[in-house]
């Protein structure tokens, strides 16, 4: 204990100056879904501790986040998709809008350090999943209009112009859509997220991005076979495109114990893994016994695997909170942060391996596409196409 308390109060001292970002979470939904508040943020209360939640304003602050991407998502099969992303958008900016002196919100990578500079959140705008798009590229350039800086391509649910890891593949990968997607996203200087997709369109979004790509919350698969987990091929291509792959603390993406466990439930939880999922697991567990549980430990070691894969400057973390209570030992809600940087200082982690981990890697990447963005628009007009 006494060991780990150095190691932890290391890992304070390191983020009193470097940035700690948090690739992914689902606070939106968790608003928009709450019985009381009902999508509205006001209602919701932000200020004050959620303890049947992960996420909060003062545990955002206990866990020294200085920035957070907040994810405008929704499942696949939702009525209106284009409506509701907009929808989700907005519950995003009203965030911003009735904090704003705790969050900043950011049109480029370096709001994120003068957000910190000013004791401020950097409040990250991403959607989650290009069904709103409704197969045309001209909602996209609204959402970057809006604020949103990465996209993660789809959800669980394949759509008419890419193969999410989670369903049936449809296409090979990309369509020609999907391969123009991406490149508008890196025309605009947005971030492609590939959280989501089959192996097939992972390798296809890294032969047709000119910019540095993203998994936002995703672990290795060598250590868990999980779909939605990384597979070795693909990580050894992310230091020839010098994205970042974010690992997530999804129990079921961490452990293959609990991989396996929930295997029974992958069906009904494909498309909203949200929506009954308690009830869902508490049904399981009368006849297969308690869930199995991961650990922070067994998270830090996909961060190392992943780091002896990529390199140490191409990873990140990506927590994937989304209110569940179905949390790895040690990894409740956002105040787990330091923690996961101690564990690193524990394995033998340098400073500079831990400050890119916390958060200099995402700048690092942020600023690539930001660059290619701009180099780009100087010369490449806006494409208006739509999926056939």
């Amino acid at each position: 204990m006494a060991r780990m308390t150095k190691h932890l109060q290391r890992a304070l001292h390191l983020l009193e100056t470097e940035p700690m970002i948090d690739g992914h979470n689902d606070l939106p939904w968790v608003i928009r879904e709450d019985s009381a508040a009902k999508g509205d943020v006001l209602a919701y209360g932000l200020d004050r501790v959620h303890q049947e939640g992960d996420t909060d304003i003062p545990r955002l602050r206990q866990g020294r986040v200085a920035g957070q991407v907040w994810a405008a998502y929704l499942p696949t099969n939702i009525p209106h998709p284009a409506r509701s992303t907009l929808e989700q958008i907005d519950v995003i900016l009203r965030i911003n809008a009735a904090h704003p002196d705790v969050f900043l919100p950011v049109d480029k990578a370096a709001d994120i350090m003068r957000a910190k500079k000013a004791g401020k959140i950097a409040s990250i705008l991403a959607v989650e999943g290009g069904v709103g798009l409704e197969n045309s590229l001209s909602p996209l350039r609204v959402w970057h209009a809006a604020g949103a800086r990465l996209m993660t391509l789809c959800h669980n649910g394949t759509l008419d112009w890419v193969d999410s890891a989670t369903d049936a593949p449809r296409h090979g990968g990309l369509t020609e859509f999907g391969r123009d997607v991406v490149r508008e996203l890196n025309r605009l200087g947005m971030i492609v997220d590939c959280a989501h997709v089959a192996p097939s369109v992972m390798h296809q979004v890294l032969d047709t991005s000119s910019a540095p790509i993203v998994f936002s919350h995703s672990n290795a698969r060598a250590l868990c076979d999980h779909p939605r987990n990384v597979p070795d091929d693909v990580l050894e291509r992310v230091p020839g495109n010098d994205g970042l792959v974010m690992a997530t603390f999804i129990p079921a993406f961490i452990s293959e114990k609990v991989r396996s466990w929930m295997a029974p439930l992958a069906e009904q939880l494909k498309l909203d893994p949200t929506a009954g999922r308690a009830e869902a697991v508490a049904r399981l567990e009368k006849t297969q016994g308690p869930m199995p549980q991961a650990t922070l430990e067994q998270f830090a070691d996909h961060l190392e695997y992943i780091a002896g894969k990529v390199g140490p400057s191409r990873i990140g973390i990506g927590s994937d909170f989304f209110g569940s209570t179905s949390t790895p030992l040690g990894l409740a809600d956002v105040t787990c942060f330091p923690h996961v940087l101690a564990e690193m200082f524990r394995r033998g982690w340098t400073d500079k391996a831990v400050a890119g981990l916390a958060g200099r890697n995402f700048l690092r990447v942020f600023r690539a596409v930001e660059r290619e963005g701009k180099r780009l628009r100087a010369t490449v007009a806006p494409k208006v196409t739509t999926a056939s």
